[in-house]
């Protein structure tokens, strides 16, 4: 950094009024607090810096409101100057990660930028008619937990059935699931379907079951087979009740807060993307993708899509 930064340096600070004089005219928002080689720090930028922090941090920079306006000045604002103007005489924009970095730094703050101009205020109104527009996101109808052994006959059906009775245990169910069950999607995990709604729809991706299976196993109670065995496409069902998720209603006070927050999140989604989509049209151009195959990457055995936990 050296002394030709620290040499530059022309602070004009806020000097504490004894108790006896007046108090001072605040100073016009243009008017230089302090100038750092090139740059200037105005009272503005000073007044807006101050507004950033925290009061519990404030107070560590002086006891009083002089001692703050001095302390953030010299410890932090110059400091952070000094060393950007360090960084410029090394080029340091020249270096890719740095660069990444700012590219990167600049971005987020665009995003701020946009959170910013959508506001915050959302109405009731709009709150209301989110609610009833996606109700079916914010209540769950009743499911039940059903286990199946998908059979070719129902004279097989009707043994297994029985078997499976005969010792009630989860991990004979399995085992028979296993030997027995023609669903190659769900045998391996012992023919549990998840929590299945009337319509069919288990909670497990992707996993749809006949909603016939349900209505057989809706009569009987959590613990229960259903007593004979559910034709299911050509084939016969056994049905093992083993548990219930009651359904789930939750009000629009209830969830004004989440609401609230998701139209926040969808507003500034869409305004980042007109963004993007409008800078697109605009700037990108020249795409080359017949360049990329030759490009190096990873070692593909280390490159595999993330999973959840």
């Amino acid at each position: 950094m050296g002394s030709r930064f620290v040499s530059a340096v022309l602070l004009v600070l806020f000097v504490a009024t004894p108790s006896h004089a007046t108090k001072p005219d605040a100073p016009k928002p243009d008017a230089v607090v302090a100038k750092v080689g090139a740059r200037t720090v105005t009272a503005a930028e000073l007044e807006a810096r101050l507004a950033t922090i925290p009061a519990f941090q404030l107070r560590t920079f002086g006891e009083t409101p002089e001692a703050i306006k001095k302390g953030v000045l010299e410890r932090v604002i110059v400091p952070e100057l000094l060393l950007d103007q360090g960084a410029e005489a090394k080029h340091l924009e020249m270096d890719r990660g740095v660069a990444e970095r700012l590219s990167r730094a600049q971005a987020q703050a665009t995003v701020r930028a946009l959170r910013a101009q959508v506001g915050t205020e959302v109405s009731a109104e709009e709150i209301k008619r989110y609610f009833e527009e996606n109700r079916a996101r914010f209540e769950a109808p009743e499911s039940y937990n059903l286990w199946r052994i998908l059979c070719k006959t129902r004279e097989e059906a009707l043994s297994v059935l029985e078997e499976a009775k005969k010792d009630g245990q989860l991990a004979k169910f399995q085992a028979l699931a296993e030997s027995h069950s023609i669903d190659k999607a769900t045998y391996l995990r012992g023919g549990n379907l998840g929590f299945v709604n009337a319509e069919g729809v288990s909670n497990e991706a992707g996993l749809r079951v006949e909603p016939a299976l349900v209505k057989a196993a809706m009569p009987v109670k959590d613990g229960e087979f259903v007593p004979s065995p559910v034709e299911e496409a050509g084939a016969w069902a056994v049905i093992w009740r083993r548990g219930t998720v009651g359904a789930t209603r939750r009000t629009l006070e209830e969830l004004t807060p989440r609401i609230r927050d998701m139209i926040l999140r969808q507003r500034l989604d869409t305004a980042v993307s007109k963004l993007v989509t409008d800078l697109r049209t605009r700037d990108v151009h020249d795409l080359n993708e017949s360049l990329l195959p030759g490009l190096p990457v990873a070692d593909k055995e280390t490159v595999v899509p993330r999973k959840r936990p």
